[in-house]
């Protein structure tokens, strides 16, 4: 028994867990070394780095429990500045006698466990070096479970509190345990981060985060052993890393690397006191931010006296302004920031003394004071504005950029609250506007940051709300929603109902413009408060009762709330009611935008879209842009997780052709945020009142004042409420509104009085032409800083790791411009006279821009700064010295300059990486290296064989890399540039372009050298240096140039011009010679004769060639089988190669045999249409469909096909079933083009022997028929008839009086029936023969031509384009055509790199692509109406093909797919300029009645029959002018003729039939047709005239543009203008066809009859001849509503026979009624005054009465 308990004491011994928590004894010294080194650059060898490194001997002693002394010895900083490991660290000893002197005091700590509480230090010790005693410290932080040796928490460090893994391994045998500590640094409670400049920058909370830019984790190995006294530390070794990947690369990542170590050297039996130092307590081992958030991390500048080196920098800056050295500028710029932001108010002040009353230096101090943005600088500012010690745009600007950059806390917050209501703030309207959307913005970053948001600052904003609303103060409003906005804090939501008619009755008569600033107000407040947002736009959205626009604002809003399915399935769902087309249109086409988007942010809105638009009609996306869209532009790289995208806000109004809302968004993502750049809004109403003339008393008239009465006989018609004109346009920047302005009709007159009255009554006017006279001189420039975002975490050595992005721009300009006018200006001058003097000018301006952009990632510290900077540097500079001469009234215009005398660089780029190392003792000698130096070399296992067969005597290697195994066709650049860039890191590559006669030349000059042999990633690519430039150089002249001149004619004297710069002929000859001797001389300067000659005798070599070439075709079939013949005619038929590149020819022979074309298929087109089965039919049995794409431009094909229905077929096709496959369902791009032209104009038939030539190429084709072309049309010169339109004249003024220069001549004739336009280019120089010459004319009514040559005599280079209308897959379709038979290798360069990017922009665009054998050289687009509003498109390039059908138009076109283009007979110019027209007049209102059809505005049809005797209003301008009236009623003669009344002005129109001719009676007076046509002698113009079988009325300033009458028809057309103003049967001109039934009193009736009734005009019983009138009704019999017995009254009258009349014919209405109980006291009278306003409870179908008998009708004798 006793041995079983004694091994059971031993087991129990030994399997107990010894208390591994560290500690220190009392009465000891723990004697450590330490080292920490932090690096930072790329991994990859060879490349430079920057770093530091800090070792010290560190000494622990014990104080009393718990508390320690710890305490630095010899410390030692050293910087890293090189290639690592190769270069050695480098030691600055004063660096480190500063670190040393706050490193080497005592410092206390609490330590517990291996858990650290309070530190303490000497007071006044920098925090820096604080932070480096946490970083020591930190490495002993251990948290123990006695339990487990392996387990997971979030423990506290200098980092913050992050997850963190441990795993414990004890080794009994020597008494020691190893302890490994892994922390995540992307997965912490609590983390350490300071972030600066990202206030507008929203991360998405809801994104899957699967990569992160920025990833660290930290690694911990403790070594320990077990003493007496506890467990002792031994070593701890470290290494953290954080990854950032700017571009999210895996492969492209910049690193910081951290490493610690902590060695127990010696143990002393010893113990510390700190009785008489006086320690102050620094917090815990959380790391704490110190002045690097002052300092910035680009410079290092030494603090010393703020003010005199505020006064340095200042004096440095104004001195290189004035000596136009301003490169610099950006760089002193952020250094006069950055001490700006430590200055104190009283040097803030001095400084103002000093040089406020200096514009150069007060400039650059405000500028730097307002981008300091600390409380202090801001309180500066804030003073400076209230004692009205700045200009009024001083303080414009200030408000404006100072207030959204400051800092936002209590005393700013408080600062402005007070400076709103100031008197100077509120006597300046201006001010007053910004200074309150700076205040919003101000508590919205307040709130962004702060745990609460109290009410009281918002008080101010709310109070401005609630005083407008109680002055009707529509600006007021305004002001305050956007204010509110602006904040967007959902405290306010209350206040912005009170704006919103649907929740508050008073809002009713608020302007429109208020509703949608009061939604727009809802957006910020939506991303703090979605679901209370959602539920109130969702009531705007649905409420039919708001206008549209209200309603597509709310729908905008909706969107950005991120709905999820529920809410956009039940969006669509109201979508399925909706009676606005317009929002409808909106929404629809919102949802496929959001629908087609990648972006991860918005992954579930596009999800739930998809969803959405399933339930929703495709005709709702078919709709024309009279209706309002969503345009949407942009892309999204996954790769990089970045991407951008404008959006374009439509919004249309019924009530107008114009637009009423245009808002265009650019929105940016990286890395799951999204940014608002910038937002750009346009509202309009009313606009068409300004746009028409105004001056026309309508009101005078009597047609306004008969409107008005028979207004009343009516039921229930209203004019249109008066719209005040008005633009109101607001700006915002990163989600913010800046600034909103209003321009009402007020403003407007004001500005056209201003500019056509004398200049004496306006003192504005008056000051710029004063000012002009006198000149303008003066030097501006303007420092902007455009960004500053910093991103700080700490490192586990307790330095700041920091990435932040600085950009500032430079706005520099010189000017001295003179300005003489002849005659001179006088008192009395009026703005408009400036187009009939002539105007002198002398400019001397020089306007240059600097940007300079810095990203930085590495240590910043007040003592020194390491890490890696990318800068980017930009500067455009153009010079322009010029004299210009403009007489608008003689159309001439001369500009001179001086030539280039020496080499300036326009534009200039540069960007390099470097790594950096400063120290504050050594600020002068900063260490900078290249990352990428010059002798950075590629590994061994990276270097390409290079063959001694294939090196040529340089030693540049011409072998390609297998990366280049690419078709050459999407492939760029020659091959000696792709090796240079692959191997050999560098290129530097020269373009130069050369104008000799000018004596200049343009050079792009491009240099790179990159990291991308190392790695090929977009990060290696901006590692090293670059360089673009564009510079202008001179060119060496056998002459000097004075002067450049340009001068430009139009008119009668451009020919006269020509001839007098080559002929130096005088002033006064130019009246007295003939017109054909001018057009003589003119002929002979331009050479026109040998262009001509040299044409005609390239014609005819051609002509030649053919010969000869057909000879040798008939020769080789007579030697060839049928067989033979056949295959090599079929193989022939499928060759694409051209005759006029046989290089190509045999290439393009073998192509053919591919098996396969590749194809590339794009997502699919939301919302296109499949044509149905019995169009696919059709169009199989076409004879337009071909098989091959080659053989479609076969013109010898066609020859050969003849006028057959079966189509000639010559392809081969891999098998069967897909060739049967194909032919079922073909491609558009296999259908054949018929052109018209050839149809109507065939070719002269040739003998049947040279039928064989169709085995030519198309391009020989097309040669002949451009030769034909040639032949027929091109020896014609206008100049022959004509005199030129338009002389330009570029040429320079040498000191040899020589010529040298070009000169263009301009020649049209667009009045004869084959239209034309020829130009003409030459060079002024007598020794050349260099011509440029283009011609362009339209054949026929089917197609048009043109050409454009160079060269010798115009003869070297040729471009051909061809327009023909025809016949494409039995659709109308228009061809163009373009072929370059030879072009300049230059061209052909530019081309194929412009040919790179096709497919790509084809895919996004939502085309269809595929490879194929086209002919080469030459270009086809084929574009084919399959409706009014969609078309199929198919473009062939040389090797590629892409195509895309149902297209949709952005306007409707006015043809009918069904009829053949060779129908349409119009003369050549016609039809060129019919389309145009038609497409105008298409979008006017028009409307017809023939016989019972009526037609209205909306393109409704209905059939009516009307009753006898009553006048029914056809159409009338509803609006407040009252412009016009159309009646109509059956005439007397016949019921199946009409007759009409219209009234205009004092006009009364009458039309009707009589004895079957038309009669016309004016004021009651019969007006014979002999005397038309009539002519009115009123304000506006009123023409009547004879057309066709009847006559047309036509008045334009009425809003009638064409009225036709002939008894039958009648047809109405009016203005555009008149959108959404008429009213009548014709209905309203809206575009709302789903409203298409509308009463007078606005309600929708249910049938087309009762809604003809409702526009009836009653007459009273005995006066006239109608005895119909509209009546309430009800119900006779009792109804069962509700189970309840009701009676029912109409909500609409009904049309009945007057008292003592009764029907003899009635027609079936649709009507609603509104029920009551039966027992209800309310008489039908009583009822009748409002059943209008009444609910619809039941519908029921009644008699209306349409033919009454009045025998009992009694009236008075």
């Amino acid at each position: 028994m006793r041995r079983i308990i004694l091994t059971l004491m031993f087991t129990f011994v030994g399997s107990q867990k010894y208390d591994i928590a560290p500690g220190f004894s009392n009465s000891k010294t723990y004697l450590y070394s330490y080292e920490g080194l932090i690096l930072h650059g790329l991994q990859d060898r060879g490349l430079a780095r920057a770093g530091l490194r800090l070792t010290c001997k560190v000494e622990i002693s014990g104080l009393s429990h718990n508390y320690h002394m710890l305490k630095i010895l010899s410390p030692q900083l050293d910087e890293y500045n090189g290639i690592w490991p190769r270069d050695p660290f480098t030691r600055s000893s004063k660096l480190i006698l500063t670190i040393a002197s706050c490193l080497t005091r005592l410092f206390k700590f609490e330590y517990n466990r291996g858990q650290f509480g309070n530190i303490y230090a000497p007071k006044e010790t920098p925090v820096t070096c604080v932070n480096l005693v946490r970083g020591i410290l930190n490495m002993l932080q251990i948290t123990v479970k006695k339990s487990q040796n392996a387990y997971d928490l979030q423990e506290a460090g200098i980092g913050g509190v992050c997850h963190t893994r441990y795993i414990i391994q004890e080794d009994r045998k020597s008494n020691r345990v190893t302890v490994f500590k892994t922390k995540d640094l992307n997965n912490c409670q609590d983390k350490v981060v300071k972030n600066i400049g990202m206030a507008y920058i929203r991360p998405c909370a809801t994104c899957p985060l699967k990569e992160k830019i920025i990833k660290g984790t930290t690694a911990f190995t403790y070594k320990m052993k077990y003493t007496n006294a506890g467990t002792l530390i031994t070593q701890a070794v470290s290494q953290q890393v954080y990854q950032i990947s700017p571009f999210s690369e895996p492969a492209g990542v910049a690193v910081m690397e951290a490493r610690q170590e902590l060695t127990l050297n010696d143990i002393r039996n010893s113990q510390a006191s700190t009785s008489e130092i006086q320690l102050q307590n620094y917090g815990s081992l959380r790391y704490h931010f110190a002045r690097e958030l002052l300092q910035m991390p680009i410079h290092l500048i030494k603090m010393k006296n703020p003010e005199s080196q505020i006064v340095e920098i200042l004096q440095q800056l104004i001195q290189r302004d004035q000596q136009g050295y301003n490169r610099e500028a950006p760089v002193k710029f952020l250094e006069l920031i950055q001490l700006c932001r430590v200055a104190t108010p009283e040097n803030l002040e001095s400084l103002w003394k000093q040089f406020a009353d200096k514009p150069q230096y007060r400039r650059w101090l405000l500028s730097a004071i307002c981008a300091a943005g600390t409380t202090e600088t801001f309180m500066f500012l804030k003073q400076k504005i209230h004692n009205e010690d700045m200009s009024y745009l001083e303080s414009a600007l200030t408000i404006a950029l100072a207030f959204h950059l400051s800092k936002a806390d209590d005393h700013t917050l408080q600062a402005v609250a007070d400076l709103v209501t100031s008197f100077r703030i509120q006597r300046a309207p201006m001010l007053r506007k910004l200074a309150y959307l700076a205040y919003g913005s101000m508590i919205n970053r307040y709130c962004s940051i702060s745990s609460s948001c109290p009410n009281t600052i918002l008080q101010p904003l709310h109070d401005l709300a609630a005083e407008a609303i109680s002055k009707n103060h529509e600006d007021d409003m305004a002001l305050a929603l956007k204010a509110i906005g602006n904040a967007g804090e959902p405290a306010s939501i209350k206040r912005i109902l009170k704006f919103l008619p649907i929740f508050s009755p008073a809002a009713m008569a608020f302007p429109v413009r208020i509703y949608t600033d009061a939604v727009l107000a809802l957006r910020k407040i939506a991303r703090k408060d979605p679901s209370k947002v959602q539920e109130i736009l969702l009531q705007i959205f649905v409420d039919h009762s708001l206008t549209p626009t209200v309603r597509m604002m709310a729908c905008v809003v909706i969107f950005e709330t991120k709905p999820a399915l529920p809410l956009v399935t039940t969006m669509a769902n109201a979508l399925l009611k909706e009676s606005s087309l317009q929002v409808a249109s909106f929404t629809y086409s919102h949802m496929k935008v959001l629908a087609i988007n990648r972006i991860p942010q918005l992954y579930n809105v596009s999800a739930a879209c998809n969803i959405a638009l399933k339930l929703l009609s495709p005709r709702l996306d078919r709709l024309s842009y009279r209706y309002s869209k969503v345009i949407h532009v942009g892309g999204y790289y996954p790769e990089y997780r970045a991407g951008a995208i404008g959006r374009i806000y439509l919004m249309n109004s019924p009530s107008s052709m114009l637009p009423s809302a245009i808002i265009m968004k650019l929105r940016g993502y990286y890395a799951n945020t999204a940014t608002d750049f910038i937002e750009v809004a346009l509202q309009s109403q009313g606009l068409t009142e300004l746009i028409r003339k105004q001056n026309i008393p309508f009101a005078e008239y009597d047609t306004y004042k008969k409107l008005k009465v028979l207004g009343k006989t009516v039921l229930g018609w209203k004019e249109l409420p008066p719209e005040n004109p008005l633009i109101s346009a607001y700006v915002k920047v990163f989600g913010h509104e800046l600034a909103f302005a209003d321009i009402n009709k007020e403003l407007i007159q004001q500005t056209v009085k201003a500019l056509t009255e004398s200049s004496d009554r306006h003192m504005l006017v008056k000051k710029v032409i004063n000012q002009i006279q006198r000149g303008i001189a003066g030097q501006w420039t303007q420092a902007i800083l455009a960004g500053e975002v910093r991103h700080i975490v700490p490192t586990c050595v307790g330095l700041p790791l920091e990435l932040s992005l600085y950009s500032t721009g430079l706005i520099h300009a010189m000017a001295s411009v003179g300005v003489n006018m002849s005659p001179s200006l006088s008192g009395t001058f009026k703005p408009l006279q400036f187009f009939d003097a002539n105007v002198q000018l002398h400019a001397d301006i020089n306007p240059s821009i600097y940007t300079h952009t810095v990203a930085m990632m590495g240590i910043n510290t007040q003592y020194f700064q390491s890490g890696l900077e990318f800068h980017a540097k930009f500067r455009a500079n153009i010079p322009m010295k010029f004299y210009a001469r403009i007489n608008i009234k003689d159309k001439n215009l001369k500009f001179e300059t001086t030539p280039c005398h020496q080499e300036t660089e326009l534009v200039t780029a540069r960007t390099k990486v470097y790594a950096i190392s400063r120290n504050v003792e050594e600020i002068t000698s900063a260490k900078r290296l290249l990352v990428l130096p010059e002798e950075a070399v590629l590994d061994v296992s990276e270097q390409r064989f290079k063959s001694a067969e294939r090196t040529s005597r340089n030693g540049a290697t011409t072998q390609r890399t297998a990366s280049d195994g690419m078709s050459e066709k999407y492939s760029y650049g020659s091959e000696e540039e792709f090796h240079c860039r692959a191997g050999g890191r560098s290129y530097a590559l020269v373009f130069c372009s050369k104008l000799h006669s000018l004596g200049c030349q343009t050079c792009l000059n491009l240099q790179l050298r990159d990291a991308a042999f190392l790695k090929d990633t977009f990060l290696h690519r901006l590692v090293g240096e670059g360089e673009i430039k564009l510079v202008l150089k001179p060119v060496r002249r056998d002459a000097a140039i004075d002067k450049i001149q340009l001068e430009i004619q139009a008119g009668s004297r451009a020919a006269f011009r020509i001839i007098q710069l080559v002929t130096l002929v005088s002033e006064e000859d130019d009246d007295s010679t003939p017109d054909d001797v001018v057009q003589t001389k003119l002929k002979k300067i331009l050479g026109i004769e040998s262009i001509f000659k040299a044409a005609n005798r390239s014609a005819h070599q051609h002509l030649k060639k053919q010969a000869a070439k057909k000879d040798k075709i008939k020769i080789a079939e007579i030697r060839t089988d049928p067989a033979t013949k056949y295959q090599s005619s079929s193989s022939s038929s499928l060759s694409s190669s051209s005759s006029s590149s046989s290089s190509s020819s045999v290439d393009d022979k073998y192509r053919n045999t591919d098996m396969k074309d590749k194809t590339w298929q794009p997502r699919q087109r939301e919302g296109s249409s499949r044509r149905d089965s019995s169009s696919s039919s059709s169009s199989d049995s076409s004879n337009s469909r071909s098989c091959s794409s080659s053989e479609e431009d076969h013109a010898a094909n066609k020859e050969q096909q003849g006028k057959s229905d079966k189509p000639v077929r010559s392809c081969s096709s891999s098998s069967d079933s897909e060739y049967s496959k194909q032919q079922a369902d073909p491609e558009i791009y296999q259908y054949r083009f018929m052109s018209a032209h050839r149809e109507q104009y065939p070719r002269k038939k040739v003998p049947s022997s040279s039928s064989s030539s169709s085995s030519s190429s198309s391009s020989s084709s097309e040669s002949s028929d451009e030769g034909s072309y040639t032949a027929s049309a091109q020896p014609k010169f206008l100049g022959d008839s004509k005199p030129p339109i338009l002389a330009v004249i570029l040429h320079a003024i040498r000191n040899d009086r020589k010529l040298a220069g070009f000169q263009l001549v301009m020649y049209t004739d667009l009045h004869s029936t084959t239209p034309r336009i020829q130009v003409f280019v030459s060079n002024i120089s007598e020794s050349s023969k260099w011509k440029l010459c283009a011609d362009a004319s339209i054949v026929n009514s089917y197609k048009a031509v043109g050409y454009l040559k160079w060269g010798q005599d115009c003869q070297d280079y040729r471009i051909v384009g061809k327009v023909v209308t025809g016949q494409f897959a039995d659709y109308p379709a228009t061809q163009i055509k373009l072929e370059w038979p030879k072009v300049p290798s230059r061209i052909k360069i530019a081309a194929r790199w412009f040919y790179t990017f096709v497919p790509g922009v084809a895919y996004m665009f939502g085309f269809s692509q595929r490879e194929q054998n086209n002919p080469s050289q030459q270009a086809t687009l084929v574009v084919a109406l399959t409706s009014p509003r969609t078309c199929d498109v198919a473009l062939k390039l040389p090797d590629l093909t892409i195509y895309g059908r149902d297209i949709s138009l952005p306007l409707p076109l006015p043809l009918d797919p069904r009829i053949s283009t060779s129908v349409l007979q119009y003369p050549a110019w016609n039809f060129f300029t019919k389309i145009p027209s038609s497409v105008i007049d298409s979008l006017k209102g028009h409307c017809s009645v023939s016989q019972n059809m009526i037609t209205t505005f909306n393109e409704v049809e209905f059939n009516y029959s009307m009753p006898a005797n009553c006048y029914h209003v056809l159409a009338q301008d509803c609006s407040p002018e009252l412009k016009f009236l159309v009646m109509m009623k059956k005439a007397e003669e016949s019921a199946h003729l009409k007759a009409i009344n219209i009234k205009l002005a004092s006009h009364e129109i009458d039309m009707y039939p009589s004895n079957g001719l038309i009669q016309l009676m004016i004021n009651g007076v019969q007006t014979p047709a002999e005397i038309l046509p009539y002519t009115s002698n009123s304000d506006a113009y009123i023409l009547i005239s004879s057309e066709k079988d009847g006559l047309s009325v036509k008045a334009p300033e009425y809003g009638i543009d064409k009225l036709y009458y002939d008894g039958h028809t009648l047809k109405i057309q009016v203005g555009f203008w008149m959108a959404g103003k008429t009213c009548g049967i014709c209905g309203k001109y809206d575009g709302e066809s789903k409203q298409k039934y509308q009463m007078p009193s606005g309600y929708v009736t249910k049938d087309a009859v009762s809604f003809a009734h409702s526009w009836i005009l009653s007459e009273e019983p005995c006066a006239g001849a109608c005895k119909l009138q509209r009546t309430f009704i009800k119900i006779e019999k009792p109804v069962g509503f509700e189970n309840v017995a009701s009676k029912c009254y109409s909500v609409e009258p009904v049309l009945r026979c007057v008292k003592g009349c009764s029907a003899t014919r009635t027609a079936p209405v649709f009507v609603g009624f509104h029920c009551v109980p039966a027992d209800s006291t309310a008489s039908f009278d009583e009822e009748q005054i409002r059943l209008d306003q009444k609910s619809e409870d039941l519908e029921n179908t009644v008699d209306a009465h349409t033919v009454c008998s009045c025998e009992q009708l009694k009236c008075a004798a």
